[in-house]
C-alpha cells in the first residue's frame, strides 16, 4: 500500500510532519513496514483542505487529532 503525506508549506502549517510522524509510529507498531510505503511529497494542489494524503491513489484531509482514526480505517482496516 502505498501512503503519501503532502509536506508542502500549507500542509507543514496545519501540521504534516506531526502526521507523518505519527503514521510512522502507527506502522511501526503494528508491524506493516513490510505492506506499505510512506513517503512524502511537496504540493498535492489541494491546500485548502490539508494536510492531505493519499492512499493508493485516494485523497483524505487528515490532521494530527484525526490520524489515529485515519490510520485504523483507512490503512489498516484496507489490508
Amino acid at each position: 500500500m502505498k501512503v503519501t503525506v503532502c509536506i508542502g508549506s500549507s500542509c507543514h502549517l496545519k501540521g504534516s510532519r506531526q502526521v507523518v510522524e505519527l503514521l510512522q509510529e502507527f506502522i511501526e507498531q503494528n508491524n506493516l513496514k513490510e505492506k506499505i510505503e510512506l513517503s512524502g511529497t511537496f504540493c498535492m494542489g489541494k491546500c485548502k483542505t490539508g494536510v492531505n494524503v493519499m492512499v493508493n491513489g485516494e485523497s483524505f484531509s487528515v490532521s494530527p487529532e484525526t490520524v489515529r482514526e485515519f490510520f485504523e480505517k483507512e490503512i489498516k482496516a484496507k489490508l
